[in-house]
Order: structure tokens, then sequence, then C-alpha cells
């Protein structure tokens, strides 16, 4: 409703029964669950399926999955619109149908036979209606099929569009079904809205071997939006890849990766890239395939710009993976930042990131001690954040390792006139 609709029904004493239990406004398309209760259906379905309850709000009541669907309500809502009419309130417009399996069906049938890009643009619009059609387009038989085929067929064509600007607020995420986009964003944008199951995903890569390097093209494109809806995609496939699979990704897919990282696509962007990357490292050789296609700068530059905690925590745990390997370490000693702005992290962000931060500095200061690494250690802060660790309540292993690299260093850091008397008092 208008504000002055709802002075309007609030003058006129709006019957309780017309008000939704969870948003305690006026319902526009009330629906009943299997308990009885009515509710409306952007409330119910949003407490159902975006907050992940399996409960009825008001009974508490346990639902089954089949007792997810509710039953709309025509008599209420016609009682509703009687009600709005009798006392000069603005009508709420009649609900659209929810989608159904059918006619999803009949979509993808045009879209297999001549009418792919009105199929696709009008799955895209029903998707970013609600959750239940989103979960209506993943359940329809061969739905997510031919939307993989889509993105498949179009990704490794040479795009002649200019590129989409970068936009701090991820405004153009799901922005609207009616905006300007290829067959592919269309597909992509909306195989990232369904939110695919682990199952569905492992499935894809069973049916398509291929998709990773088609995702690796997807990357690849001018377009943000491609990229930002490539990389969030490629995250939840990676979360549900077996590390057989995680070890033989392609170095091509690894440095599209760190390019999302070091061209700042956008935020979701940047931190879905991060969450592949930490993922992908521990297996192979990808820690090397990172570092060689430029991981570590790309890293330590982020930590510069003081991002988000979250991103921040991500870009440290990955140097603390990239320097279990001497490429990594020997890049990340070699950037005049490198040392300094990781030292820096320690006891800012969080126990997690304090635990990751101290033992990329620990992979460095027992693999690559050379005079000049230690010097530069004490020069920068490194050795006093060491001391710092050891002082305040942190983690126990990093504590340990931090206590291990000022024992083992003593000789070289612990007379030194570079540091603080105060700090050579309490040297361990």
């Amino acid at each position: 409703m208008e504000v002055s609709s709802s002075s309007s029904a609030a003058a006129a004493e709006v019957p309780h029964y017309f008000l939704c239990p969870i948003s305690l406004e006026v319902m526009r398309d009330p629906v009943t669950l299997a308990t009885g209760i009515t509710y409306d259906r952007a409330s119910i379905e949003r407490w159902l399926f975006t907050d992940g309850h399996a409960t009825c709000p008001v009974t508490r009541r346990a639902l089954a999955p089949e007792e997810m669907d509710a039953t709309p309500n025509h008599t209420l809502r016609r009682l509703i619109q009687a009600w709005c009419a009798a006392h000069q309130v603005e009508r709420f417009p009649t609900p659209r149908p929810p989608l159904d399996s059918c006619r999803v069906a009949a979509l993808l049938d045009e879209g297999r036979h001549g009418r792919e890009a009105a199929a696709l643009r009008e799955i895209k619009a029903a998707a970013a209606e609600s959750d239940r059609n989103r979960r209506c387009v993943e359940a329809t038989p061969g739905a997510v099929e031919f939307l993989v085929s889509v993105v498949t067929k179009h990704s490794s064509a040479i795009s002649t569009s200019k590129s989409f600007s970068k936009r701090a607020d991820d405004e153009f995420l799901l922005e609207s079904p009616t905006s300007t986009s290829s067959p592919a964003e269309d597909a992509l944008s909306v195989l990232y809205s369904l939110k695919p199951s682990e199952r569905s995903l492992t499935q894809i890569l069973e049916r398509e071997p291929e998709f990773l390097n088609t995702l690796t093209y997807v990357l690849r494109r001018p377009s943000y939006r491609s990229r930002t809806y490539g990389i969030l995609l490629l995250k939840a496939m990676v979360a549900a890849m077996e590390p057989a699979r995680l070890a033989t990704v392609s170095a091509g897919l690894v440095q599209e990766v760190v390019r999302v990282v070091s061209d700042r696509v956008s935020s979701k962007a940047v931190k879905a890239a991060l969450h592949v990357l930490c993922r992908l490292c521990p297996w192979g050789r990808n820690r090397v395939k990172a570092v060689e296609a430029g991981a570590v700068a790309a890293l330590v530059e982020l930590l510069l710009d003081e991002g988000g905690r979250r991103v921040t925590e991500l870009a440290v745990v990955a140097i603390d993976h990239l320097c279990g390997c001497a490429e990594g370490r020997s890049e990340l000693v070699a950037h005049p930042a490198g040392l300094a702005v990781v030292s820096k992290k320690a006891m800012r962000v969080s126990l997690a990131a304090t635990e990751s931060t101290v033992r990329a500095l620990h992979a460095v200061a027992r693999h690559s001690p050379t005079p000049a690494v230690l010097q530069e250690m004490l020069a920068v802060g490194v050795v006093a954040k060491l001391m710092l660790v050891l002082q305040v309540d942190a983690n126990e292993k990093a504590r340990l390792r931090a206590k291990e690299m000022l024992k083992a260093h003593a000789r070289v850091w612990k007379d030194s006139p570079c540091l603080q008397a105060h700090l050579k008092a309490s040297y361990p």
C-alpha cells in the first residue's frame, strides 16, 4: 500500500485476520499452510526458503517437504479486496499465478527450437519474482541442462559489446529481467539465482566434464556481469568437487580466478574468487599455478587497499596457502610491501586471520631465512608483531609458531638496535 492507503486502513480498523502474522501488514497474496495458518505469500516464502526454517511460524509445527507449498486462500483475498473497496483503500492488484513446471517445460521446448532469447528472458523474469519460481525452474526436468547448454554454446564466442563498468554496490546482479544482455549472461544469471544443490552441481560436472573450461571462457569475457556470475557459479561448483577433481583444474582457470581479484570486478566477485583460491590451493600444483598467475601480488595489493573484514581474512588465508610452496614465499618476499602488509593483519581481523598470518610468516622464516629477509622482518615490524602475539590471548598455535620463530632467530633479532628497548626486555 501507499502511505495514504496505510493511513486509511489504520483509520478503518483493519480486521486482525487480514494481517499477516509475520509482517503484521495487510496480506497482498494470502496463502494457507497445512497447519491451517494463513500468511502473506512473500513473508512465508521468505521464512521457509530464504531463511531456511522448516516450521510453521505460529504453531511451531515441523513441516514435511511436501507441506512447504502453501495453498492460495482466494476467499480471504476477495474479502480483503472487498474491504479495501468499501473503505476507499487502494486495492492490491491480483497476484500473478505462480510458475508451474508445465510452463517451464514449454519455455524449454521453445528455447530448444529457435526462440532461445525469448524463452531465457521469460525464465529469468520468473526466477527473479520469487523463491517458489526458482525452485520450480530447478525442479523441472531438463531446465538446468538447458541453461548449461546455453552457457556452453555461447561462452567461447568473442563478445563485441562494450564491457560493463564496475559498480561498487553490485546492483547489476540479477538487475532487471528486461535488461539488455547476451543469452549466456541470462543463462548464467538464472543458474546463479537457482542456488543449485551440491548434488545438482555434481551432476552438471558429470554430464558436462568440460564445463569448468566453459567457465574459464566466461571469466575471459569483457563483461563484468558475465565474470561476476561466472565466478559465483564457480565458487559453488568447487565447493561440491572432490579433491581429485580439484587437483586437475587447468592453469587457465586459475589464472582467470586471479584476474577477477586483480581487476576488482565487484566486491561479490572478489570475495567469491578468494573462496575459490582457498579451496583450490591445497590440491595438486594449484599453489604454483596461482603464483605463476600473479596471485601473490594481487593479494598484497588487495590487503593494501584495506578491504572489508571478510575479504581481508580470505586474502590472508590465501597468502598462507601460497606460502606453502617455495614460489609463493619467494614472491611474497620479493614484493616491497609483502611482509609488512601481511604482518600488519595479525591481531587486527580475527583469530583465524592471525593464525594464517603467523603461519605464512613462519613458513618464510623457516624456509627462506636469508640475512636480508631477517633484517627486513625486523625493519618492517614483523618481529614486534610476533612479540605482541605472544603477549595477548591469541590462538595457541599462533603463539607457539611466533615463539619458535623468535627463538630460532634470536641471534639476529634480540640484540638488534632496530628493536625497541621494552621489546628486548620481554624477548623470549
